[in-house]
Protein backbone atom coordinates (compact mmCIF):
# COMPACT_ATOMS: atom_id res chain seq x y z
CA UNK A 1 0.00 0.00 0.00
CA UNK A 2 1.03 3.38 -1.06
CA UNK A 3 0.55 6.32 1.23
CA UNK A 4 1.30 9.64 1.41
CA UNK A 5 1.35 10.63 5.31
CA UNK A 6 5.44 10.37 5.42
CA UNK A 7 5.69 13.25 2.52
CA UNK A 8 2.73 14.96 3.12
CA UNK A 9 2.14 15.18 7.82
CA UNK A 10 1.42 18.83 6.88
CA UNK A 11 -1.65 18.07 5.76
CA UNK A 12 -3.11 16.46 8.63
CA UNK A 13 -2.56 20.14 9.99
CA UNK A 14 -5.54 21.36 7.81
CA UNK A 15 -7.57 18.85 8.45
CA UNK A 16 -11.23 20.70 8.66
CA UNK A 17 -13.30 17.44 10.21
CA UNK A 18 -13.56 13.54 10.15
CA UNK A 19 -16.06 11.76 8.64
CA UNK A 20 -17.40 8.18 8.32
CA UNK A 21 -18.24 6.35 5.32
CA UNK A 22 -20.04 3.14 4.60
CA UNK A 23 -19.87 1.03 1.67
CA UNK A 24 -22.13 1.31 -1.13
CA UNK A 25 -22.09 5.37 -0.75
CA UNK A 26 -20.58 7.80 -2.47
CA UNK A 27 -18.55 10.25 -1.50
CA UNK A 28 -18.60 12.62 -3.59
CA UNK A 29 -20.20 12.60 -7.65
CA UNK A 30 -18.67 13.31 -10.96
CA UNK A 31 -19.79 17.18 -11.75
CA UNK A 32 -20.45 17.84 -8.08
CA UNK A 33 -19.36 21.37 -6.28
CA UNK A 34 -15.58 20.68 -4.70
CA UNK A 35 -14.43 22.42 -2.24
CA UNK A 36 -13.15 19.90 -0.29
CA UNK A 37 -10.54 16.98 -1.32
CA UNK A 38 -10.50 14.25 1.15
CA UNK A 39 -7.11 11.96 3.26
CA UNK A 40 -8.51 8.67 4.01
CA UNK A 41 -7.80 7.48 7.63
CA UNK A 42 -9.46 4.15 6.93
CA UNK A 43 -11.34 1.84 4.43
CA UNK A 44 -11.36 1.51 0.76
CA UNK A 45 -12.79 4.02 -2.53
CA UNK A 46 -13.36 3.20 -5.80
CA UNK A 47 -12.53 6.22 -8.36
CA UNK A 48 -14.35 5.75 -11.71
CA UNK A 49 -15.16 8.13 -14.54
CA UNK A 50 -18.60 6.97 -16.40
CA UNK A 51 -18.78 7.68 -19.74
CA UNK A 52 -21.73 9.40 -22.01
CA UNK A 53 -23.15 6.03 -23.17
CA UNK A 54 -23.33 4.76 -19.37
CA UNK A 55 -20.34 2.60 -19.37
CA UNK A 56 -18.34 3.10 -15.81
CA UNK A 57 -14.53 2.81 -16.55
CA UNK A 58 -12.53 2.08 -12.56
CA UNK A 59 -9.07 3.79 -12.25
CA UNK A 60 -8.22 3.47 -9.03
CA UNK A 61 -9.37 2.10 -5.05
CA UNK A 62 -7.33 4.10 -2.52
CA UNK A 63 -6.78 3.16 0.60
CA UNK A 64 -5.47 4.53 4.09
CA UNK A 65 -3.00 7.36 3.30
CA UNK A 66 -4.03 8.27 0.01
CA UNK A 67 -5.75 12.17 -1.02
CA UNK A 68 -8.73 11.29 -3.51
CA UNK A 69 -10.65 14.60 -5.31
CA UNK A 70 -7.14 16.14 -5.90
CA UNK A 71 -7.72 17.17 -9.34
CA UNK A 72 -9.92 19.89 -8.13
CA UNK A 73 -7.49 21.97 -6.88
CA UNK A 74 -6.60 25.50 -8.45
CA UNK A 75 -9.77 25.13 -10.89
CA UNK A 76 -12.32 27.25 -10.75
CA UNK A 77 -15.41 26.78 -10.45
CA UNK A 78 -14.49 23.47 -8.97
CA UNK A 79 -15.92 20.57 -9.73
CA UNK A 80 -15.26 16.90 -8.83
CA UNK A 81 -13.79 15.16 -12.41
CA UNK A 82 -14.62 11.72 -11.05
CA UNK A 83 -16.31 9.88 -9.04
CA UNK A 84 -15.42 8.46 -5.58
CA UNK A 85 -17.41 5.57 -4.18
CA UNK A 86 -17.05 3.30 -0.71
CA UNK A 87 -16.56 -0.15 -0.99
CA UNK A 88 -15.29 -0.77 2.46
CA UNK A 89 -16.32 0.99 5.58
CA UNK A 90 -14.15 3.67 7.09
CA UNK A 91 -13.47 7.00 7.96
CA UNK A 92 -11.75 10.72 6.05
CA UNK A 93 -10.46 13.54 6.77
CA UNK A 94 -11.98 16.39 5.03
CA UNK A 95 -9.49 19.32 3.84
CA UNK A 96 -10.71 22.41 2.45
CA UNK A 97 -9.85 23.01 -0.73
CA UNK A 98 -8.80 26.72 -0.70
CA UNK A 99 -6.85 26.15 2.58
CA UNK A 100 -4.77 23.78 0.82
CA UNK A 101 -4.15 25.86 -2.23
CA UNK A 102 -3.41 28.86 -0.17
CA UNK A 103 -0.65 26.51 1.84
CA UNK A 104 1.16 24.98 -1.55
CA UNK A 105 1.51 28.65 -2.54
CA UNK A 106 2.51 29.55 0.80
CA UNK A 107 5.25 26.68 1.76
CA UNK A 108 7.72 25.93 -1.28
CA UNK A 109 8.82 22.31 0.52
CA UNK A 110 4.82 21.78 0.57
CA UNK A 111 4.24 22.07 -2.76
CA UNK A 112 7.01 20.55 -4.18
CA UNK A 113 6.25 17.42 -2.29
CA UNK A 114 2.81 17.49 -3.40
CA UNK A 115 4.01 18.22 -7.15
CA UNK A 116 5.85 14.99 -6.30
CA UNK A 117 3.12 13.00 -5.24
CA UNK A 118 1.06 14.33 -8.17
CA UNK A 119 3.88 13.19 -10.70
CA UNK A 120 3.72 9.80 -9.41
CA UNK A 121 -0.35 9.43 -9.83
CA UNK A 122 -0.23 10.37 -12.88
CA UNK A 123 2.63 7.99 -13.97
CA UNK A 124 0.43 5.50 -13.03
CA UNK A 125 -2.83 6.56 -14.63
CA UNK A 126 -0.67 6.78 -18.08
CA UNK A 127 0.55 3.28 -17.82
CA UNK A 128 -2.70 2.00 -17.53
CA UNK A 129 -3.79 4.11 -20.55
CA UNK A 130 -1.29 2.56 -22.22
CA UNK A 131 -2.37 -0.58 -21.94
CA UNK A 132 -5.48 -0.48 -22.72
CA UNK A 133 -5.20 0.89 -25.80
CA UNK A 134 -1.96 -1.14 -27.27
CA UNK A 135 -3.33 -4.20 -25.91
CA UNK A 136 -6.94 -4.02 -25.56
CA UNK A 137 -9.20 -5.63 -23.25
CA UNK A 138 -6.73 -8.73 -22.50
CA UNK A 139 -4.03 -5.90 -22.01
CA UNK A 140 -6.00 -4.40 -19.66
CA UNK A 141 -7.39 -6.98 -17.61
CA UNK A 142 -3.91 -8.60 -17.46
CA UNK A 143 -2.21 -5.48 -16.22
CA UNK A 144 -5.15 -4.67 -13.97
CA UNK A 145 -4.18 -8.35 -12.15
CA UNK A 146 -0.75 -7.47 -12.15
CA UNK A 147 -1.44 -3.94 -10.57
CA UNK A 148 -3.39 -5.81 -8.15
CA UNK A 149 -0.71 -7.93 -7.24
CA UNK A 150 1.45 -4.89 -6.56
CA UNK A 151 -1.07 -3.07 -4.34
CA UNK A 152 -2.86 -6.25 -2.43
CA UNK A 153 -0.65 -9.10 -3.34
CA UNK A 154 -0.24 -11.77 -0.66
CA UNK A 155 2.91 -14.61 -1.14
CA UNK A 156 1.69 -17.94 -0.59
CA UNK A 157 3.04 -21.38 -1.66
CA UNK A 158 1.15 -21.55 -4.69
CA UNK A 159 1.38 -18.22 -5.94
CA UNK A 160 0.24 -14.74 -5.02
CA UNK A 161 -3.28 -14.27 -3.46
CA UNK A 162 -5.31 -10.68 -4.53
CA UNK A 163 -6.67 -9.85 -0.70
CA UNK A 164 -9.88 -7.80 -2.31
CA UNK A 165 -13.15 -9.06 -2.87
CA UNK A 166 -13.83 -8.39 -6.17
CA UNK A 167 -16.90 -9.40 -8.65
CA UNK A 168 -16.50 -9.80 -12.31
CA UNK A 169 -18.19 -6.86 -12.92
CA UNK A 170 -15.21 -4.90 -10.50
CA UNK A 171 -12.82 -6.02 -13.05
CA UNK A 172 -14.66 -5.17 -16.38
CA UNK A 173 -15.37 -1.78 -14.59
CA UNK A 174 -11.58 -1.43 -14.31
CA UNK A 175 -11.29 -2.71 -18.49
CA UNK A 176 -13.73 -0.43 -19.79
CA UNK A 177 -15.66 -3.82 -21.28
CA UNK A 178 -18.63 -5.82 -20.55
CA UNK A 179 -19.13 -8.47 -17.76
CA UNK A 180 -19.56 -11.62 -20.37
CA UNK A 181 -16.13 -10.71 -21.81
CA UNK A 182 -13.97 -10.71 -18.27
CA UNK A 183 -15.82 -14.07 -17.40
CA UNK A 184 -14.86 -15.51 -20.75
CA UNK A 185 -10.99 -14.14 -20.27
CA UNK A 186 -10.69 -15.12 -16.75
CA UNK A 187 -12.10 -19.34 -17.85
CA UNK A 188 -9.31 -18.81 -20.27
CA UNK A 189 -7.04 -18.13 -17.51
CA UNK A 190 -8.24 -20.51 -14.87
CA UNK A 191 -8.23 -23.39 -17.95
CA UNK A 192 -4.88 -22.67 -18.19
CA UNK A 193 -3.85 -22.92 -14.66
CA UNK A 194 -3.07 -19.39 -14.61
CA UNK A 195 -5.04 -17.90 -11.98
CA UNK A 196 -7.54 -19.61 -9.74
CA UNK A 197 -10.59 -17.96 -7.88
CA UNK A 198 -12.29 -18.82 -4.63
CA UNK A 199 -15.20 -16.68 -2.05
CA UNK A 200 -14.51 -13.67 -4.72
CA UNK A 201 -10.79 -13.53 -4.57
CA UNK A 202 -8.20 -14.21 -7.31
CA UNK A 203 -5.11 -15.83 -7.26
CA UNK A 204 -2.40 -15.92 -9.71
CA UNK A 205 -0.07 -18.79 -10.08
CA UNK A 206 1.76 -17.59 -12.95
CA UNK A 207 2.68 -13.47 -13.18
CA UNK A 208 5.09 -14.17 -15.79
CA UNK A 209 2.85 -15.24 -18.13
CA UNK A 210 0.67 -11.93 -17.63
CA UNK A 211 3.45 -9.91 -18.24
CA UNK A 212 4.85 -11.70 -21.05
CA UNK A 213 1.63 -11.69 -22.74
CA UNK A 214 1.05 -7.71 -22.41
CA UNK A 215 5.16 -7.17 -23.10
CA UNK A 216 5.34 -6.22 -19.50
CA UNK A 217 7.84 -2.96 -19.30
CA UNK A 218 8.81 -3.79 -16.06
CA UNK A 219 7.45 -0.59 -14.42
CA UNK A 220 8.89 0.15 -10.63
CA UNK A 221 6.15 -1.40 -7.94
CA UNK A 222 5.31 2.03 -7.52
CA UNK A 223 3.98 3.38 -10.67
CA UNK A 224 2.35 -0.76 -11.41
CA UNK A 225 -0.27 -0.31 -8.73
CA UNK A 226 -4.13 0.11 -8.76
CA UNK A 227 -4.50 2.38 -6.10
Amino acid sequence: MQTISNELEELLNMVHYNKEIKKGTYLFHEGGAADEIYYIQSGKIQISKTAADGQELTLRICSEGELIGELTLFCAPAKYMLSAKVVEDGVVSAIKKDVLEKSLLKNGKLALQFMKWMSDHFRKTQTKFRDLILHGKKGALYSTLIRMCNSYGIMKEDGILINLQLTNQDLANFCGTSREVVNRMLSELRKKGIISMRKGKIKIHNLKYLREEINCEDCPPEICRID
